[in-house]
């Protein structure tokens, strides 16, 4: 791959932040992970806005449904009508079994959907896929 992948988690649940980075580290995988707690955090820094930074592209948005100001399906909303946001690459990780919520997810043009079923197992299943995904994939710019 050309360019390294920014990571971009947003989820307001501290022990599934942190689940993930150990997976992530576990695996040896080095991407930098930026961290919001929210859809409107996230934005931020998509956007470089509020003295945030701006995350640099290629990024891929790791993104739970559930949260306060702005759950996920109202920040995949939010960035799909955005010309410079559209094409970001999405996953979900959620808790939600939903069918609603996986069929709103992929309307919104979401990767993949991935349900927290065993966290601890299904954090290494998604960062694995996750690896292979970005070694494969090419990124919009």
């Amino acid at each position: 791959m050309g360019s390294t992948v920014n990571l971009l988690l947003v989820d307001d649940d501290e022990v599934d932040v942190q689940g993930l980075k150990r997976a992530f580290k576990k695996s040896k995988i080095g991407n930098p992970i930026t961290v919001a707690r929210d859809g409107i955090e996230a934005l931020e820094y998509l956007r470089g806005q509020n003295g945030k930074e701006k995350l640099p592209k290629p990024h891929l948005i790791l993104l739970d449904l559930n949260m306060p100001r702005m759950n996920g399906i109202e920040f995949l909303e939010e960035i799909r009508a955005d010309e410079d946001l559209r094409t970001a690459v999405v996953f979900m990780i959620t808790t939600s079994k939903a069918d609603e919520d996986r069929m709103r997810a992929y309307g919104h043009n979401v990767a993949g959907y991935i349900v927290k079923r065993d966290p601890a197992n299904t954090f290494m299943e998604a960062v694995s896929m996750l690896e292979h995904f970005w070694k494969v994939v090419e990124f919009p710019q």
